[in-house]
């Protein structure tokens, strides 16, 4: 199916696993020749793919000085910039992509190269909030102006949809009725009167490549390493719910923005929480920073005046591939120094899926798991030059594409504005099984059996119950 034409130009800035991942969808589902598509990135990763296809490939590193001579050439009105990058203000491209008129998306707000892990900033202002704010600064200066999806891939992305998806079902199946909100304000109110206190985005991820294990000095991944590796060196980050009692002793609120988060003084990928996903049960993941967790959270608050009268604690819950793991381990040993060797695993996995959706809890029913289970079997027959983990982020990529193609003028907007009907009815095809789950588990199971511990029996949903120490 075209599910959309588009007349206009496409320059994909970044070629690594999930712009050939995307690339064979966009020419799947959207009416446009590839002679109009161009990809302009770093490395020469990619090229046979680039060649497969018939697109031009430009290999040029974007940076503060060059990124408007190389890119305003192939980009005019009409246009569609598309970011895949690392390394590359997000803040940057998409101020270039308004002045020439032009569409954009990307799956994350990135820094120039070296923002993440600054030290002459504060934990505050080298954070995914921090990010954020200026992102969405953008969003009144350009509030009729071509549109941009910010943050469009699976987490942050497609998880926002999830959501809506999970509230709708808990509705229904607690007698709160069907009716499907009509915007924010009535999203938020349906979260609050359903008593969802937590959000959790609870991934699994267990592909494995057994003839060819992690080795002694290599970081392996199924998705990008340095974008990982970049997010988890910063502070870990969580949107802070109403319901909270006590801050963490090493939380911090920021003194600008939203408020609607805070931060810990410590990386995310040195920061585990208890979660559950239905195949896997309970688990230990990493509190990575995520910008859907700060924009749910702000997304989903209701206000009493200037009061926050509700907001859910929101954020990440991430048990990657085994080997990542063990990545981890490895690099937090070197105090955060990458290993001199990595490896993106693609056609060299035997096994495993990607059990990624979300987690609500607090409700009448107990928790709630709603998300997509993809095989990398059925993610190799249904999309060339993928896994698992990539096409959950590929099919958002495009249905972040045809949403901006279909609504021009939107301005700079994030997933949780979107159309989260429309958004699903492109990606469900490419999701494997789409799964819903209540269960009884609570942070609080099976604690205490072997030592005590600092918990709060009254409210399991509390954060301190989540935190793993």
């Amino acid at each position: 199916m075209k599910h959309v034409s588009f007349s206009g130009r496409l320059v994909m800035v970044g070629f690594g696993s999930i712009g050939q991942g995307v690339l064979p969808l966009i020419l799947r589902h959207i009416d446009m020749p590839a002679d109009r598509i161009v990809i302009v990135t770093a490395e020469d990763r990619g090229h046979d793919v680039a060649n497969e296809y018939g697109i031009r490939f430009v290999r040029q590193p974007l940076t503060r000085d060059n990124y408007q001579t190389v890119l305003e050439p192939l980009l005019g009105a009409g246009d569609f910039l598309l970011n895949l990058s690392v390394d590359v203000s997000s803040v940057a491209l998409i101020e270039l992509a308004q002045a020439r008129g032009a569409f954009y998306l990307d799956t994350c707000i990135e820094p120039w190269v070296g923002g993440y892990t600054d030290p002459s900033k504060t934990p505050s202002q080298r954070s995914n909030y921090a990010l954020r704010e200026t992102a969405r600064a953008l969003a009144e200066k350009y509030r009729n102006g071509p549109t941009a999806v910010l943050t469009h891939g699976a987490n942050p992305g497609l998880v926002s949809h999830f959501v809506k998806e999970a509230l709708l079902h808990i509705a229904r199946d607690t007698g709160h009725g069907t009716t499907v909100p009509a915007d924010r304000a009535g999203w938020a109110k349906l979260a609050q009167a359903l008593g969802v206190k937590v959000i959790h985005i609870a991934e699994r991820d267990t592909q494995v490549a057994q003839v060819q294990p992690k080795r002694r000095g290599e970081f392996v991944n199924t998705w990008s390493i340095d974008g990982f590796v970049g997010e988890g060196c910063q502070p870990a980050e969580l949107g802070w719910g109403s319901h909270e009692k006590t801050m963490p002793a090493d939380g911090k609120r920021h003194d600008f923005g939203c408020d609607a988060a805070i931060y810990l003084m410590r990386p995310g990928a040195g920061t585990r929480v208890r979660s559950w996903t239905p195949l896997e049960g309970p688990m230990h993941g990493f509190l990575v920073t995520h910008n859907e967790s700060i924009s749910m959270a702000d997304y989903y608050s209701v206000k009493d005046g200037a009061a926050v009268a509700y907001r859910p604690t929101v954020h990440y819950a991430y048990h990657p591939c085994d080997d990542a793991v063990l990545s981890l381990h490895e690099i937090a040993g070197k105090n955060w120094d990458m290993q001199p060797s990595k490896r993106l695993m693609m056609d060299e996995i035997t096994s495993g899926m990607d059990e990624l959706g979300v987690l609500l809890m607090g409700h009448k029913k107990g928790a709630y798991w709603y998300g997509s289970r993809l095989t990398i079997e059925e993610a190799r027959k249904l999309v060339p030059h993928n896994n698992a983990t990539s096409l959950q982020v590929t099919v958002a990529v495009l249905g972040g594409l045809i949403w901006a193609i279909e609504n021009p003028k939107a301005g700079p907007v994030e997933a949780d504005e979107l159309d989260h009907a429309r958004i699903m009815d492109i990606c469900r095809p490419y999701l494997g099984e789409m799964a819903g789950a209540y269960t009884d588990w609570t942070p609080l199971a099976e604690r205490e059996t072997l030592f005590p511990e600092d918990i709060d029996r009254a409210d399991p949903w509390q954060f301190k119950n989540f935190r793993v120490v």
